[in-house]
C-alpha cells in the first residue's frame, strides 16, 4: 500500500513537471506592458511600477501643451507634431480640461477653500494631486516618447495654472480668424457646451472671451513659455512656421512634421480620433 501511495505520488510530481516544461517551452504570453511601464523604460531604464510615477516623471519636464479654440488649427499642429520622431501627442483626453475646470472653481469659491483649508487638503495637496492626476492620463492614453505633448483645445484656459504645476512645459495656442472659427464650427456642426449654433452672432462673442482669456494668459507666461501660432501663417508657411516652432520647444528639426498624412495609422505614427 505504501508503494502504491509513493509511486502516485511520485507520478504527479512527473506529471505537474512535464506540464509546467511543457507551457515554458510554448511560449505563453506575458501580459502586454503598459504605456506607463514602456514609458519609464524607455526614458527612465526603470520598470519599477510600485512608485510612484511623480518620482520618475518630475514636475519639471518640459510637456508640450496645444491649445485654442476649437476649428483654429488645434488638430492640425498636434498630428503634425505627433509625426516628429521624438514627440506623442495622441488624440484628445476630453477629461483633462474637465479636471482644471472644477479645480479654477474650487479656487475661486472662498467658503469651499475655507473648508478645504481645515480638513488640510491645501493649495499644495491638490496641485500635487492634479498634477499626478494629469501626468497618468497624459502618459497613459498613448505610445511613450521622449517627449509628450496634450491636445485639449480649452486646457489653455487654465494656462497660468498649468504653467505653475508644470513650470518647465511649453503652450502652444493656436489662433485663427474669428469668422472662419466660427463657420467651420457652425458648418461642421462641431457642438461646444453653451454656444448656439443657429446664432453666429453668440458663437462670435463667445468665440471672442475664450481666445481673450487664453491669449492674455499666453502673453502673461511670455515668450520663453508660450509660442501663438496663427493657423493660416501654419498652412501657407507651413515649414517656416514649423522650424520656429521646434525651435520654441527645443526639438531637432524633423521633416517627417511636413508629412503628416503619411503616417496616419501606422505603428508609431499619427492616429487619429474615431
Amino acid at each position: 500500500m505504501r508503494n502504491t501511495r509513493s509511486s502516485l505520488l511520485l507520478g504527479c510530481v512527473l506529471l505537474c513537471s512535464a506540464s509546467l516544461l511543457y507551457l515554458g517551452m510554448s511560449g505563453v504570453e506575458c501580459p502586454p506592458k503598459s504605456h506607463r511601464y514602456r514609458w519609464m523604460e524607455l526614458n527612465m531604464g526603470s520598470a519599477n511600477q510600485s512608485l510612484a510615477l511623480t518620482e520618475h516623471f518630475p514636475e519639471d519636464t518640459p510637456l508640450i501643451f496645444i491649445g485654442g479654440f476649437p476649428r483654429s488649427g488645434t488638430t492640425l499642429m498636434r498630428v503634425m507634431l505627433d509625426a516628429h520622431n521624438a514627440v506623442r501627442c495622441g488624440e484628445e483626453t476630453r477629461v483633462i480640461p474637465r479636471l482644471l475646470t472644477m479645480r479654477a472653481t474650487w479656487s475661486r469659491s472662498v467658503k469651499e477653500r475655507i473648508r478645504l483649508d481645515e480638513a488640510g487638503v491645501t493649495d499644495e495637496v491638490l496641485d500635487s494631486a492634479v498634477r499626478a492626476f494629469l501626468l497618468e492620463v497624459i502618459v497613459g492614453h498613448g505610445e511613450p516618447a521622449p517627449r509628450l505633448c496634450n491636445k485639449d483645445p480649452f486646457a489653455l484656459k487654465s494656462l497660468s495654472y498649468l504653467s505653475h504645476i508644470f513650470p518647465k512645459g511649453k503652450f502652444v495656442l493656436m489662433l485663427r480668424d474669428g469668422r472662419a472659427t466660427v463657420h467651420s464650427m457652425i458648418s461642421r456642426k462641431v457642438t461646444i457646451s453653451g454656444f448656439d449654433l443657429t446664432s453666429y452672432r453668440d458663437c462670435l462673442t463667445k468665440w471672442s472671451s475664450a481666445v481673450e482669456t487664453m491669449f492674455s494668459q499666453c502673453q502673461a507666461a511670455g515668450e520663453a513659455i508660450c509660442r501663438p501660432v496663427r493657423y493660416e501663417q501654419l498652412v501657407l508657411h507651413p515649414e517656416e512656421e514649423m522650424r520656429k516652432l521646434l525651435h520654441f520647444l527645443e526639438l531637432q528639426w524633423d521633416p517627417s512634421v511636413l508629412h503628416h498624412e503619411e503616417l496616419i495609422g501606422k505603428a508609431g505614427g499619427v492616429s487619429l480620433s474615431k
